[in-house]
């Protein structure tokens, strides 16, 4: 496992300014560690919390990231109720436990979550939470959350929320190049809706919509916002920002032709994480892009043979790539998507690097920042669920309480909650 440093995040300077919290009479440990019985109701037991107005110590790399508040009986009823494993402490052995973490040449950091941040997915209507992990996790968490789309980013309500996840969206309209499908009803009724909503906000085509709606999200993380998205959402997002002079869409999607020069056209300048890339300009191959270096659905790899590893990160320097990547393990079990690995080769110099694959040039989890805010993308569709198919059963994560793959969606909610608050002025 590789130790990198990462000091470029401004908001990673502001948390090194807190200071942990003196701990009461009465304290209460949840492990992160192999001991714990339900890794990821743990998150949502932690959100709750911080929406009760208490502040939790997150403990990075201490037993897998394990979390320290003061015992109340909300929380231990919160604990109890999900099945999460903690330990109550008294105030003597949890000052003990915190000068441990915080301690001079451990790779450890006491980290302060203040606020639960207020939380929106992306998503269209009629979408079921089963199409997308994240939704799987904030509901299986018990993590509330608002379902906003295209109406809400375009009417100025993304200033509401610190935190918004991207649904698995073309935003290339493209509808997914899920062409070989379009007789289905739920192509035809997705296509519809889609080009009236286009049409409804003054624009020509479905790719001109989503185009804007990309850059207002963009707007959205310059302007301090937390971005995260996954598979395809990641992709497409960068490709949208790219072509926004030019048209990469292929006829059969919008009924005219890609631009002669369109690959040349291409605004690298304008994306976030990827850049030198190219657009697949053939419309019946599923493939967005050359981004993606993960096996096409019909050429799977073996999942028993499938696998990243995460990186570790300084503590005290790097607290946010830290908080990002913790988990019980370092290796974690590989999933596909339609995006199911980034190239190395098109990464932006200053993007981070969260996690990759041993011996191949694939990147599967990586972040950087725009502006005042930050953008995590994390590769594949399902941590639980190695090639999900359209149609296919929905994830049971009853079954999986302690998903590594998982648990870094929920690190994400999470670490909003270190931003340190405004100044009243």
């Amino acid at each position: 496992m590789r130790l990198r440093t990462f000091y470029s995040t401004a908001l990673a300077l502001l948390l090194l300014s807190l200071t942990a919290p003196s701990t009461s009479a009465q304290d209460l440990l949840i492990p992160m560690d192999e001991q714990q019985e339900n890794h990821l109701k743990a998150y949502g037991a932690v959100y709750a919390t911080l929406q009760d107005g208490q502040t939790v110590d997150w403990l990075l790399n201490y037993r897998g990231g394990a979390f320290l508040t003061t015992a109340t009986e909300t929380i231990q009823r919160e604990l109890q109720v999900r099945g999460v494993s903690f330990t109550q402490v008294p105030a003597g052995q949890a000052a003990t436990i915190l000068s441990k973490v915080e301690s001079d040449g451990s790779n450890k950091a006491v980290v302060p979550l203040e606020k639960a941040p207020e939380i929106a997915v992306y998503a269209p209507d009629g979408a079921v939470p089963w199409d997308d992990a994240v939704r799987l996790a904030l509901e299986y968490a018990e993590v509330p959350h608002d379902v906003i789309y295209d109406e809400e980013v375009l009417n100025g309500e993304l200033s509401s929320y610190d935190w918004v996840h991207l649904h698995h969206e073309d935003f290339t309209g493209q509808f997914g190049k899920f062409i070989r499908y379009r007789n289905e009803p739920w192509y035809i009724q997705k296509q519809q809706k889609a080009e009236a909503a286009a049409e409804e906000f003054g624009f020509r085509k479905v790719s001109q919509l989503k185009l804007a709606v990309a850059q207002r999200l963009k707007q959205y993380v310059s302007q301090g916002g937390f971005l995260f998205s996954m598979c395809s959402g990641t992709e497409t997002f960068d490709i949208a920002l790219a072509a926004h002079d030019t048209d990469v869409v292929p006829k059969a999607y919008d009924g005219d032709p890609v631009d002669p020069n369109a690959l040349q056209q291409l605004d690298y300048g304008n994306t976030l994480a990827f850049r030198n890339f190219t657009p697949n300009l053939n419309a019946r191959e599923y493939s967005h892009s050359d981004i993606d270096v993960g096996p096409p659905p019909s050429k799977m790899r073996d999942p028993s043979l499938d696998y990243f590893t995460l990186f570790e990160f300084s503590a005290k320097w790097d607290p946010v790539p830290t908080m990002l990547t913790q988990n019980h393990v370092a290796t974690v079990k590989g999933f596909v998507g339609q995006t199911t690995a980034y190239s190395e080769d098109v990464l932006k110099e200053d993007v981070v690097v969260l996690a990759e694959a041993p011996d191949r040039p694939q990147v599967r989890y990586i972040h950087g920042t725009h502006g005042k805010g930050t953008f995590t993308f994390y590769s594949g569709h399902d941590p639980e669920d190695y090639q999900h198919f359209v149609g296919d059963p929905p994830t049971d994560l009853s079954l999986h309480p302690n998903s590594p793959g998982y648990r870094l969606i929920l690190n994400n909610i999470l670490f909003p909650a270190a931003k340190k608050k405004k100044q009243k002025t």
